[in-house]
């Protein structure tokens, strides 16, 4: 199975748009996003195109595929315009041989680990930077940032399959690799 891996789309229609036409591209079969999916935070500027409502409209037409974690900027009434579950704080995926525990970050992250056993992958969004670390006994994994990338980042996302990830600006254009 192919999946598509993002994260902090805050709100921004503009390029939540632009992360579902990534993901027809690319032909993936499940979207995990990994939080803050409306709401833009106090600590970040509007993101273009601020609409949340909209970008509600957009992820509910692919309900269906999409897996979700919860993020600090997202919050019990957004799920109430959210047609996906959204409010859970971490999820365990087991793909192929690959065991990956996927939270948004703000709670469990590389410096308060959640259980994680040796070998396992912590994948996680919040920094909006795109991580790949070995940690030694674990992976910590980051697709960075659709709507506000920091660090000199570009937007992007990640894909998963046949054991490959891939970290890719939105227009497609791979610029890591790695295999687990």
């Amino acid at each position: 199975m192919k999946w598509m891996i993002a994260s902090d789309i805050h709100g921004s229609a503009a390029w939540c748009r632009e992360l579902l036409a990534a993901f027809d591209r690319e032909g993936a079969e499940r979207l995990l996003l990994l939080g803050d999916i409306l709401y833009h935070g106090p600590r970040n500027a509007l993101p273009e195109e601020y609409n949340p409502a909209e970008v509600a409209r957009l992820l509910n037409e692919r309900k269906d595929v999409i897996l979700c974690v919860r993020g600090n900027c997202d919050a019990d009434i957004d799920q109430m315009v959210l047609e996906f579950p959204i409010l859970t704080q971490h999820a365990y995926i087991a793909e192929g041989s690959i065991r990956i525990l996927a939270t948004h970050g703000h709670v469990f992250n590389t410096e308060t680990l959640p259980p994680l056993r040796k070998g396992e992958i912590l994948l996680h969004g919040h920094t909006h930077v795109p991580a790949w670390e070995d940690h030694g006994d674990f992976l910590y994994l980051n697709p960075g940032s659709v709507s506000i990338p920091k660090a000199d980042s570009c937007r992007g996302y990640m894909t998963l399959e046949n054991g490959l990830f891939e970290w890719k600006t939105l227009s497609g254009e791979i610029y890591h690799t790695l295999k687990a």
